[in-house]
């Protein structure tokens, strides 16, 4: 299990290549107050005087520290692979092989620990400044050392309330939301560090801890300073966990002095007496803390951290060397034959623009209808339910009936009703289905242009690598569109119109619906006949005046029966009204019947005014036209003849509209597009002449295919270094 915190840093090495943070590594976040001596341990863990001292704020950026132990054995292996050399062979540092690397400086080795610390304040000031800001950019230093234990720490700027000097007024915000970012991590075990001279329920390091680790399984307390507490008190309750308890412990060391700093004094030294105070003042507490038994709780918990951590490290990084692989393709390969790829894409985008409209598209949306599917949605749905909405004698009330038939007739009355007047208005009715089929059109081509954009989205994602090219398709087929839905309209229009022009009264649907119309009426004429008296004559012919007989009549005269019943046979009837229902012709005759049937609402018509009738002259042509009034039987009986034709036929012509509609959209403007977009395009862009320009990519298009590459190749090659250890030997 020792092998675990390399493979860590390892990773942490592979992920500084690239700058990425998507990896949330275990590691140790060092949190405290400023001056509480964060350096300080970190110092004493490494057995170096290595991180800028001072007072104020002096850890101005984080600090990602590994440290590598380099054992007696493998010392010569691990140093060939890591150390410094000179003239081909091995450089000794400092007190044997012990030296430092940075991430920034590449390969350069430090061998002198002060040439470290210099180089860390360098860092600091070059990206935040000398003028006491922060910046969360890390600086990543690795230590190698056989005086060392395996560990990762990140050291954090303190906590701190008042901005002192020119430090910026929001300091405690920056610095907080800074220390979040880091010990948000749940991969990561905070250290907080808390002075032993205040106290621990003030500690800013557990509240901070606690925010993110309320149940402290990640939080390790560790207090400094004991030997500066007051005369007379000890840390023995603080020790013990009985004034705050902490679940992975509390461990007290006792740090250099700013005076030892000063003196050089080594930390080896500081060590040696800070074993001594802690077996004179805490004797009974002596072996559970100190910088040494710190060293190795750390190096225990990371251990056992990164063991329960890593097989989701595992499988995170698995999932997203995935997206990453995924990513790079859709970005595509740097072109080299500009014309086959203008050609493939080209090719690609009309394939699936008409896969789309034929549902064989590769992506098919699951959220809304999109294509084909929404064209016949437009046909069968919204088109029909338009059309079967449209009222046949919508707009059209009885008095426009009345109107019209008088209108036909001329300054002659009517004998029966006239044709004129049916298909004066039934054209009326039939040209209300024009707006609705030209709606049609344009519902479908506003779909046929949306199909664009899902197929750059969903099908060729290679588009957007080229935005002139993506540009310049769809300004070709949105203009093939607009030069179709001319002619689409134009057919459209043309359809109505041909209804409109020959009114087809012989249609086999319409003889139909007339001939189910002259039974029901003459049954209705029969059933009366047979409920009047038997006083009433049923002779079908009776003689003029001039004492011709007339051929019989069939059906008989309505008006010539109620003129014999009522006058007992008088034979003055006009001939106008007997001849009205002889006449061979269609309308005449469901006139007949529908004047049988109702005979019942006849309305005898009013004696003339008195006045005319002594004789007063009263000048007609002064009173007004009527234009609603109470209609006569016979002309009720007309406009209800009237609106039944009508609506026989336009409900004839609505189901032809219904059906040659959508065959016409599909023919002039579905289907023409689809077998004219491959060759417009090619025809349009593939050029010479265009080829550069059409397969210029976009300017970050490049870098974003470097980064994903890069991150990729990363990803690979952290998951062949958790791939070494076999889990086996994890645990």
């Amino acid at each position: 299990m020792e092998a675990l915190i390399p493979v860590i840093n390892k990773l942490q090495d592979v992920f500084n290549t690239v700058g990425a943070d998507i990896i949330q590594l275990p590691q140790i976040a060092v949190v405290g107050t400023q001056s509480s001596g964060k350096s300080s341990v970190l110092e004493s863990l490494v057995g170096r005087d290595i991180l800028p001292r001072g007072t104020g704020i002096v850890t101005r950026r984080p600090l990602i520290l590994q440290l590598v132990h380099i054992d007696s054995d493998d010392r010569r292996k691990t140093t060939e692979e890591n150390g410094p050399k000179k003239n081909g062979r091995l450089y000794k540092g400092i007190d044997g092989e012990e030296w430092g690397k940075f991430l920034h400086t590449k390969n350069k080795i430090y061998t002198d620990f002060e040439e470290i610390r210099h180089e860390i304040e360098a860092e600091t000031e070059r990206i935040t400044g000398n003028n006491k800001g922060i910046c969360d950019e890390p600086i990543h230093l690795k230590i190698f050392s056989p005086h060392v234990v395996n560990l990762t720490l990140v050291d954090l700027p303190g906590i701190t309330k008042v901005p002192v000097g020119d430090q910026p007024k929001d300091i405690e915000i920056q610095i907080r939301e800074l220390i979040l970012k880091f010990i948000s991590n749940p991969n990561s075990i905070i250290l907080a560090v808390t002075a032993a001279n205040t106290d621990m329920a003030t500690s800013e390091a557990l509240k901070v801890a606690r925010e993110v680790d309320p149940d402290g399984r990640r939080t390790l307390a560790v207090v400094t300073k004991l030997d500066l507490m007051d005369a007379g008190t000890d840390a023995m309750d603080v020790l013990m966990g009985r004034v705050i308890p902490v679940k992975l412990g509390i461990v007290g060391v006792v740090n250099r002095s700013q005076l030892d700093i000063n003196q050089k004094k080594s930390v080896a030294d500081s060590i040696h007496d800070e074993y001594a105070f802690l077996q004179k003042k805490y004797p009974s507490l002596a072996n559970r803390n100190g910088t040494k038994y710190l060293a190795r709780t750390l190096n225990r918990l990371l251990m056992h951290h990164i063991r329960d951590c890593l097989p989701e490290l595992k499988t995170r990084i698995n999932v997203l060397a995935a997206q990453y692989q995924s990513l790079l393709n859709s970005y595509g390969d740097p072109v080299e034959d500009k014309s086959a790829t203008l050609l493939q894409l080209i090719t690609k985008f009309a394939a699936e623009y008409c896969n789309t409209i034929e549902g064989t598209a590769k992506y098919i949306e699951t959220a809304e209808l999109c294509g084909g599917a929404r064209i016949c949605y437009i046909f069968h749905e919204t088109f029909g339910r338009t059309l079967e909405s449209v009222d046949p004698l919508g707009g059209l009330t009885t008095i426009d009936v009345l109107t019209a038939i008088r209108n036909a007739t001329g300054p002659r009355p009517a004998l029966f009703v006239p044709e004129v007047s049916f298909e004066l208005l039934v054209k009326r009715q039939i040209k209300r289905l024009e707006e609705p089929s030209l709606r049609c059109v344009e519902l479908v081509h506003e779909e046929m242009q949306r199909i664009i954009q899902h197929c750059s989205n969903y099908s060729t994602q290679e588009l957007l690598r080229f935005p002139k090219l993506h540009d310049a398709i769809v300004e070709v087929v949105t203009s093939l569109l607009r030069r179709r839905l001319p002619v689409t309209n134009d057919m459209v229009h043309n359809l109505v119109a041909i209804e409109l022009a020959y009114i087809n009264t012989k249609h086999p649907d319409f003889a139909d619906a007339i001939g189910l119309m002259n039974n029901n009426l003459e049954d209705q004429r029969r059933n009366r006949l047979r409920d009047l008296p038997p006083s009433v004559p049923r002779d079908k012919s009776f003689k003029p005046p001039s004492g011709q007989s007339l051929p019989p009549v069939e059906p008989p005269a309505q008006e010539g029966e109620d003129t014999k019943a009522s006058a007992s046979g008088s034979q003055s009837a006009p001939a106008g009204e007997q001849v009205d229902g002889g006449m061979g012709n269609w309308r005449g005759m469901i006139r007949k019947g529908e004047e049988s049937s109702s005979s019942d609402r006849v309305v005898p018509q009013p004696p003339p005014p008195a006045s005319s009738q002594r004789g007063h002259a009263v000048n007609l042509l002064d009173v007004p036209v009527p234009v609603s009034r109470k209609l006569s039987a016979r002309e009720q009986r007309d406009c209800e003849v009237i609106e039944r034709l009508i609506k026989s036929y336009f409900l004839i012509v609505r189901k032809n509209i219904q059906d040659s509609v959508p065959k016409a959209v599909m023919h002039f403007l579905v289907n023409h597009v689809k077998d004219l977009l491959q060759s417009e395009l090619v025809g349009q862009l593939y050029k010479t002449a265009l080829l550069n320009d059409l397969l210029t990519e976009s300017e970050d298009m490049a870098q974003r295919r470097n980064e994903a590459a890069d991150m990729l190749k990363a990803l690979q090659k952290a998951s062949q270094v958790i791939a070494e250890i076999r889990e086996t030997h994890m645990w």
